[in-house]
């Protein structure tokens, strides 16, 4: 609403943004970001959710409605978009300790010591890009600041990443500001956090784990890499929170995942970037926000046949009002993720099932009734587009929803087989899986290829000589 009254503003026209109590800092700090700092709000008591309809009227007509007419009758009070110091300028000097303290009491860090950015560090991730430094990448919403190569490599540096990581880098902040994605839903109520997927050689060039312990800190550039995506939501986006970051439970910031390739050649399945659209042993990055996970732990059979009816069970559990993303806000959207350790991937690929032969098993078999999906829709979600037979005949949602009159009839949880996505990583030797539920369309999935410097291994080498 805020983004509407601020296209109003501009053309002269008053407007009155209604916001809930508990989101009034965030409107504040959204404002900034537009470049209107006093864009006119009015407050709604508490939360509209948890009251009856007298006690919303009775809130409304006594608070908001008065301050709504005060905003569209008399003018607003001028103001100033803070100013922020150029890229370059040095904003403070001192020790560790003291620049710690200032990147904390200034929200330029995430609670934990940062890497202070000097400039020969900062120099030193640009030898490992040929973009130029000024190049901008995009601008993210909802601070509406550029996104620069300078400022990936001032945060690469804050997060504990090597030079050589910055490739990757760049790639993530080019994934960050593609439409597709949404950034600018970062902070949404649901708390969901990105997965970056990492592909192609790139892997074993700087040493990932996609073994055992996938996910789990301990090895820097997982660790690193992940940091820095929220850092760099935080510094160069604007998500802060009790701000602009509005999520009720947060999920920390995710350690990146990287598929086992070879175990993918040997089965002869496709890659994650593969399925993205890229050429097999291109260097790719995939982003996908995901507001949480199950791991599904002993998967036991020695067929597909056997194996299968748990992961679809898993995915069925994991997936409740994430639903309104495939019928409803984003129709179509939803993208859930289901890691597969290698064993298990190797199991079922010794039967003679594909990748796609998995992706339309769960779609078959990880269904809900219609009922419940519409209760979800109607009553739990309280979305105004929940009716399967309606949509299914408007054609807005495919057939498949709507086979019948049966209130009973078992419905897909996607659009479709190919909505599921699969990746192999993890223990090689470990029979268990991890069901991710997928935020939908404020956090759908893009890929970008990792463009590598020219001198790629020169350059290498001689970081790691320097690093000794």
């Amino acid at each position: 609403m805020l983004r509407a009254s601020a296209v109003c503003e501009a053309a002269g026209v008053p407007a009155s943004s209604l916001v809930c109590q508990g989101f009034v800092n965030q409107a504040a700090a959204t404002s900034i970001g537009l470049g209107m700092p006093n864009l006119p709000i009015a407050v709604v008591p508490g939360h509209p959710g948890v009251q009856s309809a007298e006690e919303l009227e009775r809130n409304i007509v006594e608070v908001t409605i008065e301050r709504v007419i005060e905003n569209l009758t008399q003018p607003q009070a001028q103001a100033r978009v803070p100013s922020e110091p150029g890229p370059r300028d040095i904003v403070f000097a001192g020790g560790f300790d003291a620049v710690n303290r200032y990147f904390s009491e200034n929200e330029l860090s995430d609670g934990l010591p940062i890497v202070p950015p000097t400039r020969e560090k900062v120099e030193a991730f640009l030898g490992f890009t040929d973009r130029d430094p000024d190049e901008v990448l995009g601008v993210l919403l909802p601070d509406s600041r550029a996104a620069t190569v300078w400022s990936v490599a001032v945060n690469g540096v804050m997060a504990g990443c090597r030079p050589e990581y910055m490739p990757i880098l760049v790639a993530l902040v080019e994934a960050m500001a593609d439409p597709r994605y949404g950034v600018e839903h970062s902070g949404n109520t649901p708390g969901g956090e990105t997965l970056i997927t990492l592909n192609g050689p790139i892997i074993k060039a700087l040493g990932f784990n996609y073994t055992q312990g996938v996910l789990r800190d301990g090895f820097l550039p997982n660790t690193s890499i992940g940091r820095f995506w929220r850092l760099y939501l935080r510094n160069v986006a604007g998500f802060l929170l009790h701000k602009n970051d509005k999520c009720t439970y947060g999920n920390t910031w995710r350690v990146v995942l990287a598929e086992n390739e070879d175990v993918l050649q040997e089965i002869g399945w496709p890659s994650n970037s593969v399925d993205m659209g890229f050429a097999p042993g291109e260097n790719t990055v995939t982003i996908s926000r995901y507001t949480g996970g199950n791991a599904i732990v002993s998967v036991s059979g020695s067929t597909p046949e056997q194996m299968l009816p748990y992961l679809a069970d898993a995915v069925v559990r994991q997936i409740s009002w994430q639903v309104m993303f495939t019928v409803g806000q984003g129709m179509g959207t939803l993208r859930p993720l289901i890691l597969l350790s290698p064993i298990l991937a190797q199991t079922i690929a010794k039967a003679g099932w594909s990748k796609a032969d998995v992706k339309r098993y769960l779609f078959e078999n990880a269904r809900i009734p219609a009922w419940q999906f519409e209760r979800i829709l109607r009553e739990w979600t309280m979305k105004p587009i929940w009716d399967l037979a309606e949509e299914t005949r408007a054609g807005r949602i495919p057939k498949v929803f709507h086979e019948s009159d049966d209130p009973d009839r078992m419905v897909p949880l996607v659009w479709e087989a190919d909505h599921y996505m699969l990746a192999v990583t993890g223990d090689p030797l470990r029979t268990n899986a991890y069901v991710f539920a997928h935020n939908g369309v404020l956090g759908f999935p893009v890929a970008k290829r990792i463009g590598l410097p020219q001198a790629w291994r020169q350059r290498l080498l001689q970081s790691a000589a320097q690093q000794g």
